[in-house]
């Protein structure tokens, strides 16, 4: 490391530590009051930095939100992953992703947990993924599905992608829009599953 890396070095990662306070203090606040209701003061003065530092690493609220639902994705992707290493069948794929997909909203809270998912319907929402192939859950599952092409268990002429974001958004969509307790939501989604299924399934 020369000398003049080593400025650069230490002010990059003021500016991370500073980013990851702003995104921190913006979940909790996001967790308590929902990103609509979220006041940008409370999380600046809980940060410990200025309003404008605040904007300069997310421009909007929604931003942060696109970061929570990055790092949601990510974790998701990787405990699929584990799953789909055992090899099962691509409707216990499509199950298992209904159930990681309800789990988080423990994890996250029920607000944070509805406003990451309904970030995919908002026409405000920043660019995220270029495409939804790139997107690893969906990448993922469309895998599973050219594989359960393969082996004549899929209908051959489904497309992979289209059928993957498909159902990723309706497990989504049907979380955002049912607010029934958990067991009706896991009672609506098994027939989603199950549509699915139908839909999917080789003849």
């Amino acid at each position: 490391m020369t000398d003049t890396d080593a400025p650069t070095t230490k002010r990059d990662a003021q500016r991370l530590e500073t980013r990851q306070r702003i995104y921190d203090a913006a979940l909790a606040e996001f967790k308590r009051s929902g990103m609509a209701d979220a006041d940008v003061g409370a999380i600046v003065a809980e940060a410990g930095v200025a309003r404008g530092t605040f904007y300069f690493h997310f421009p909007t609220k929604e931003h942060v939100l696109e970061e929570a639902e990055g790092d949601l994705v990510q974790r998701l992707a990787t405990d699929l992953g584990k799953f789909t290493a055992t090899k099962p069948d691509l409707w216990s794929v499509l199950e298992e992703i209904g159930r990681l997909v309800v789990a988080s909203e423990t994890r996250l809270g029920t607000r944070l947990f509805r406003d990451v998912l309904a970030l995919h319907f908002s026409t405000t929402r920043p660019p995220g993924y270029a495409k939804s192939t790139e997107h690893p859950l969906v990448a993922s599952l469309s895998e599973q599905i050219r594989l359960a092409q393969k082996s004549g268990t899929a209908h051959p002429e489904a497309d992979p992608d289209e059928s993957a974001l498909f159902f990723l958004l309706g497990v989504y969509s049907l979380l955002v829009t049912v607010h029934q307790p958990k067991a009706a939501r896991g009672r609506i989604l098994q027939g989603f599953v199950r549509s699915t299924r139908r839909g999917l399934e080789a003849p």
